[in-house]
């Protein structure tokens, strides 16, 4: 009978070690972090280029300015312990509605993680589309449960997100421009405005496109 309940106890204390051996080092979604340097209430605006070329997360546009939208997350494992040098590739940001359209490895992050277990998104993305849904950070393909996502949008003088900055966006600025409503997918200076500014920005852009 002794033997039966160590026997048992033993059973049970390897079944608890091989479980804390296989979340060792596998993103926990809900332990894991993201957050947004600027700190206001105010969403900020990526204005995005498929070459890169756009704005950079530090000089992110609100009305009447910029902020330091840069995204930090912490990768924890389901101990809770940071997971160091986990692979920039596997992690990357989309829009919640899918509207931002970043190129093939556009939207990832900056450098696999530090010994902390920590990454960024500073440089500019690779990316088209336009989207004012939450930014969304994704770990190996799934998204982050620990908070609904980050008030960032964006928008792109590749305003049909093929990619390309070319004339087929064109008409579709021109539509914005005159059309007496306003549409934020055109409005790359981010003033609620889509007016001159905006037309050199398309102009500046024009023939840029995916690497």
């Amino acid at each position: 009978m002794v033997l039966r309940k160590l026997m048992g106890i033993f059973a049970i204390t390897l079944m608890v070690g091989a479980a804390s051996f296989a979340t060792a080092g596998v993103p926990d979604l809900d332990l894991s972090t993201a957050g947004r340097a600027y700190a206001g209430p105010e969403t900020a605006v990526m204005f995005n280029i498929p070459n890169g070329g756009g704005s950079a997360f530090t000089s992110a546009a609100i009305v009447g300015g910029t902020v330091d939208a840069t995204i930090t997350l912490t990768l924890l494992d389901g101990a809770g312990v940071p997971i160091a040098n986990f692979p920039f590739e596997d992690a990357w940001i989309e829009s919640a509605d899918s509207g931002m359209a970043a190129c093939t490895g556009g939207a990832t992050s900056d450098a696999n993680t530090n010994a902390s277990g920590v990454t960024n998104w500073v440089t500019p993305l690779q990316a088209g589309g336009s989207s004012e849904a939450l930014t969304v950070v994704m770990i190996s393909g799934a998204a982050l449960t620990s908070g609904a996502g980050l008030a960032i949008s964006h928008n792109s003088a590749d305003i049909n997100g093929d990619g390309n900055v070319n004339l087929t966006d064109v008409p579709l600025f021109a539509g914005d421009f005159y059309g007496g409503v306003y549409a934020f997918r055109s409005d790359f200076a981010f003033d609620n405005a889509v007016n001159l500014s905006d037309v050199v920005r398309l102009a500046q852009a024009l023939g840029a496109s995916c690497p």
